[in-house]
């Protein structure tokens, strides 16, 4: 067994096919059914059920994957080190972003870059479940997320800015108040919530619980711009974070009296030692000013 032959498996495991391994793997499809195939027979255990239409793993596969994945992680950590030693910093980190989210990230980015051209920084877009679930998998370095205290368990956090999330409307609709706005108001209008599985959805859901209130979700999404749109031609209300809701001054922002709605971006890994590369990325990711 070598290296080489857990990383076909795990590619193959995430991106749920042979074919799509070969293309992210840069190989021909017969090359990664090969190696599988004999990984396999030196295991003496199938790892994936094959059918015409899927691939999916056995219980063999289920638990080969994750060791895997551990060992191509330790192994790219001992090649950081060895350059490390020699004055260089290479390796991968891959990050977790949620749509929408930066909180300085983009700077780090920079700055990362700068000082270290060889570190490779890999974004994955997810919504904050996924996300949760990436850096328990070990798939993901790092996320800048919103994480409720519940999501937080057995990872290391770092607030990076605290907010509140406010009402966003047309300009055509009209509410009692020029800037501010209860949730008993709200509850009957149109809403345009995003998916469930997103931060902004957590938020939004906890704090119409806490006002005793309910609202019908009109239209539901899983894009900013979609939810922007949506809202600029009045089809209905959206609640976003303020920082967001800034992307689109042409609509009217309204504060919560009440039972405000709080939005916390963490920088958020894995317990234990990270990899040089990864900290190096942690040293550049600096709370956002007046916000945390």
């Amino acid at each position: 067994m070598d290296l080489r032959q857990m990383e076909v498996v795990v590619a193959v495991a995430e991106e749920g096919g042979f074919t799509a391994a070969a293309q992210r793997l840069h190989v021909v499809q017969s090359a990664v059914s090969s190696t599988v195939r004999a990984l396999e027979r030196e295991l003496g255990s199938q790892l994936f059920e094959r059918t015409t239409h899927r691939v999916a793993l056995t219980p063999a596969g289920e638990a080969f994957v994750p060791a895997a994945r551990a060992v191509l992680r330790a192994a790219e950590q001992a090649r950081a080190a060895v350059d490390a030693v020699r004055g260089e910093l290479r390796g991968l980190v891959t990050v977790g972003t949620m749509q929408g989210v930066w909180a300085g990230l983009h700077r780090a980015l920079a700055s990362l870059r700068a000082e270290h051209p060889g570190v490779i920084v890999h974004l994955r877009q997810a919504a904050v479940a996924d996300i949760r679930q990436a850096l328990r998998e070990g798939t993901v370095d790092l996320a800048v997320v919103a994480f409720d205290r519940q999501q937080q368990r057995g990872l290391v956090t770092r607030l990076l800015s605290r907010e509140e999330m406010v009402l966003v409307a047309s300009p055509e609709r009209a509410f009692a108040e020029d800037d501010v706005v209860a949730f008993a108001e709200v509850a009957p209008l149109p809403f345009v919530d995003f998916t469930s599985g997103w931060a902004i959805r957590y938020a939004v859901d906890r704090a119409f619980r806490a006002a005793g209130v309910e609202r019908v979700t009109t239209f539901e999404v899983n894009d900013i711009v979609a939810a922007s749109e949506l809202v600029r031609h009045d089809l209905g209300v959206c609640v976003m974070p303020t920082s967001i809701a800034a992307r689109f001054p042409d609509l009217t922002v309204r504060r919560f009296v009440q039972h405000v709605p709080t939005w916390k971006v963490m920088v958020a890994r894995p317990r234990g030692e990270a990899p040089p590369a990864v900290q190096a990325l942690l040293r550049h990711i600096t709370p956002t000013p007046g916000q945390s």
